[in-house]
């Protein structure tokens, strides 16, 4: 049985990732924190506008995480974790707390997760806008 090796997400990635993400932010004046995770979780770069609360580095973290453990941006689970919702109870089932507001986009390539990007500091909508963003400079 042969497998196709797919590179991963390399820390070049990451820079180009986190350079698109904070461009388009600048483009709508919005600051923002950006992380991105390599495929197993582990912090490959990250980034934190001076002017950006602090509070948005924990944010976009755990945007990040969530798409990656979910593969899925986070925008698309809103309304499954909702009372009722197909993850109503997950977040207590994982030992790191996930974050269901947009800005988590998983990052593939070659149709496999490798990773994901995280964007907070804006509103939701415009995080996962600006994490779309770049994950269309990868493509």
């Amino acid at each position: 049985m042969s497998t196709t090796a797919v590179a991963p997400l390399t820390i070049q990635d990451a820079e180009e990732l986190i350079t698109a993400a904070h461009r388009a932010a600048e483009a709508a004046g919005v600051t923002v924190s950006v992380t991105v995770l390599d495929a197993g979780g582990h912090l490959l770069a990250f980034r934190r506008d001076d002017r950006a609360v602090l509070i948005s580095g924990e944010t976009s973290t755990r945007k990040a995480y969530t798409a990656l453990q979910l593969n899925a941006p986070t925008a698309d689970l809103v309304d499954a974790v909702q009372p009722g919702g197909l993850f109503h109870t997950l977040p207590t089932a994982l030992d790191r707390p996930l974050l269901f507001i947009a800005g988590g986009v998983p990052v593939h390539r070659e149709g496999r997760l490798i990773g994901a990007i995280g964007v907070g500091g804006g509103a939701p909508e415009q995080d996962h806008g600006f994490a779309s963003a770049a994950v269309r400079v990868l493509a």
